[in-house]
């Protein structure tokens, strides 16, 4: 889709209501649910993250999506497929919109004056880290040359929107998972790599928020 096609009919996402957990579930993990109802008690206590979707044009004018692999470490969340994002910090003055964009400027070297945010999403609770984390939709009119961040991103994912929004690229993956064992879970897969978990959560209520004015 034509970026210029895409700013006329985005817009209309910031009057429609939130799917939240009836589109998470339907990417979700066959065992978050229990998870995160045991933890439930623990995630109204738990740390705060935001995560920015950005959506921009490339130089043919044809509507993008920035995702990004993370590095491997020693940790839940090493060498996964994710939105730039990151922790809350004191310098975000109790706006977790700022620290999507400020986490989005480090980590992917796009400037924040060249980011407008359309909407909040729901936040999505991750056990495994105990992280609340809220995403955001934006919009770059610019187009992007990304600097990443080389502590933090193994490297930056551009995905058309086309392939965003195509149901074809809905499957169901074999991944390991915190608890050392397999499972199988719902997913995406962009540019040949697998995207599931809280990740591919909050895609799917972008994606149906967006197919509703798109």
């Amino acid at each position: 889709m034509l970026f210029s096609t895409f700013l006329e009919s985005v817009v209309k996402i910031k009057n429609l209501e939130l799917s939240g957990e009836d589109s998470h579930a339907k990417m979700s993990p066959p065992y978050r649910l229990e998870l995160a109802e045991k933890m439930k008690s623990k995630s109204e206590t738990a740390r705060k993250a935001a995560v920015m979707a950005l959506f921009y044009p490339n130089t043919n004018d044809e509507t993008y999506l920035v995702l990004i692999l993370r590095k491997t470490y020693r940790g839940v969340h090493s060498a996964q497929i994710g939105f730039p994002g990151g922790k809350y910090e004191d310098e975000d003055q109790n706006d977790l919109m700022q620290t999507a964009i400020r986490e989005t400027e480090e980590e992917i070297g796009v400037s924040r004056m060249h980011i407008d945010v359309l909407k909040k999403m729901s936040p999505i609770y991750i056990p495994p880290s105990n992280f609340m984390v809220h995403p955001y939709i934006g919009i770059s009119k610019e187009y992007l040359i990304f600097t990443k961040q080389d502590e933090e991103v193994e490297a930056v994912i551009e995905v058309k929107l086309k392939d965003f929004l195509s149901d074809s690229n809905t499957l169901t993956a074999t991944v390991p998972t915190s608890f050392d064992v397999e499972v199988d879970v719902p997913a995406f897969k962009f540019n040949n790599h697998i995207v599931w978990g809280a990740t591919a959560m909050m895609l799917g209520e972008i994606k149906d928020l967006l197919k509703q004015v798109l």
